[in-house]
Parts: C-alpha cells; structure tokens; sequence
C-alpha cells in the first residue's frame, strides 16, 4: 500500500516523522514483500521548513507522486493551508480513490476545510478542540483520546497520538501481530484508544 504523508512550511516535525517510522519500520519487520510504501509530499516538491527550523526534502511533488492508498495529512502551523484552494482541492482529489484519509493533531482542521472531515467523530490536540468545535460545528469533536476511527477517515490527538493512530493503522491495514512488532521494535510504548 502506498503511504502518502502531507507536508508543508511549519509542519509539526513528530506528526510526519512519527507515522514515517511506524509503516517504514512495519515493512523493515514484515520483510518481503513490504506491505508499505511511505514517501512525503509537499506542493511543489521543493525543501520544506517545518517547525523550529527543521529542513526536509519531500520524495514527491502534488504532480509527481504515485497513487496514494493511505493519505495522513499532518498538523503544526495549519491555517496557511487551509486558505490554499491549491491544496484543497488536491487533498479532495487524493481522498476519493484512497481506502483511506488520516489526519494527525491539527492535520484535522486541513481536512474539515477540503470537506473531507464531515459529519464525523474527529479528534485533534487537546488544546485545539474548542476551535475545532467552534470553525466545524457539524464534526462530534471527542476529546481525551489518541485517535478516533470513523472507518475511511481517521483522525488522531496531538504530535505522538499520530504514532499510536499509525500504529492502529498498521494493525487495521496488516494485523496486530505486526503492529506489536513494530512498536516492540521501536521501543514505542503503544497506548491505544
């Protein structure tokens, strides 16, 4: 399955570091064949600045990249994204053929602005939620859990909850064994929702 992981300027460095981890490490421990494929994407495919200066460079472009099977859509610095038609549209485009859309902390808020995220139990940081309520009263914010599976969306809390959703992911897309492998091997203590 390919893993598709959105990033952009000011992203929370531990929303797409961690999720990266969890399937690249499920595929190092499940040998061949890999059950995933991750990569990064950003717009233009150029170098990203995340959060506190962290520099990296995307494996893909919005034009260059393979089909995405699992797109996660993290959180940092969120609402220059959520006023770039650019973006949206690309996110609603990508949501259609995925088996399905995740979001980490306020990666949340991303896909409730592209229409993704409606009508749905949706988490997101805890210090976010009541904006969250408040910009998407249609969503059932919960608060006080890692992550919330609405089955082709799924959202998660803040920053390491994105490990612990990936990790539910892992189980849900492969099976629990690897999953407990993979957090095993990433001496990850896995809290579950």
């Amino acid at each position: 399955l390919n893993v598709g992981i959105y990033i952009y300027d000011q992203a929370e460095v531990l929303d797409f570091s961690g999720p990266f981890e969890v399937f690249t490490t499920a595929s190092r421990v499940a040998g061949q064949p890999h059950p995933f494929n991750t990569f990064l994407i950003s717009e233009r495919g150029t170098l990203v600045k995340a959060r506190a200066g962290y520099q990296i460079l995307p494996n893909y472009s919005f034009e260059t990249h393979p089909a995405i099977d699992v797109l996660i859509v993290v959180g940092g610095v969120h609402t220059e994204e959520m006023e770039k038609p650019a973006v949206l549209e690309w996110l609603q485009k990508q949501s259609k053929p995925a088996k399905l859309v995740a979001s980490v902390c306020t990666g949340a808020f991303i896909l409730a602005k592209a229409g993704i995220l409606t009508n749905h139990k949706a988490t997101t940081h805890w210090d976010d939620t009541r904006d969250l309520k408040k910009q998407f009263p249609e969503l059932t914010v919960v608060e006080n859990t890692r992550w919330v599976d609405e089955g082709s969306v799924v959202t998660s809390a803040g920053i390491s909850a994105g490990i612990d959703m990936s990790l539910h992911l892992v189980e849900r897309l492969s099976s629990r064994e690897l999953a407990e492998r993979t957090a095993r091997l990433m001496e990850f203590d896995w809290t579950e929702s």
